[in-house]
């Protein structure tokens, strides 16, 4: 699968949402318990934007099938540069390489959008995302241990980092 992408847009936070909430029941990806609305993710998807944190959109037949997000970290200005990235995958879209393809892509975009760190947040069963980022020279920087309750049982989460090449520009 070649992998082409674009910026979300507002028509787009439907089918985000659709994703999003498709990965609820598996208790692997996200620590909502159950589905979220379009419109408790109107905020989130305004605090992205081209120029420093995208939303971007993989579409095929006309349909978006996966989403990549770069998200603020910890919302203090000291960590500009550090941006947490999230990889949600529509069902049919699994287990074909296109995680791996949105990744490489966002570690490629990361200088040109002044980000130096890269960050992911795994739940440590989470194992398919475990190895996907991984594979990409990230290294586990943090354990949250037992912090999540999913379904009676308690998960760790993950905090896996990268730090790329770029220097922080001068403030």
């Amino acid at each position: 699968m070649s992998l082409a992408y674009r910026d979300a847009t507002l028509d787009d936070l439907p089918a985000i949402v659709e994703i999003y909430n498709s990965t609820v029941p598996s208790r692997q990806v996200t620590a909502d318990l159950e589905p979220v609305s379009v419109e408790s993710r109107l905020h989130w998807f305004e605090a992205h934007g081209p120029a420093k944190r995208p939303l971007w959109v993989v579409e095929e037949g006309g349909r978006v099938i996966a989403w990549l997000s770069f998200s603020d970290f910890y919302g203090r200005p000291a960590y500009r540069h550090t941006s947490e990235v999230s990889i949600y995958l529509d069902e049919a879209a699994r287990g074909k390489g296109l995680g791996r393809q949105l990744l490489a892509a966002a570690i490629e975009a990361a200088p040109g959008l002044d980000i130096h760190t890269v960050l992911g947040f795994v739940f440590g069963h989470n194992e398919p995302s475990m190895r996907l980022f991984s594979s990409f020279g990230f290294a586990v920087w943090g354990t949250l241990p037992r912090v999540a309750v999913l379904d009676g049982v308690e998960r760790d989460l993950v905090i896996l980092g990268k730090r790329l090449d770029a220097a922080p520009a001068a403030a």
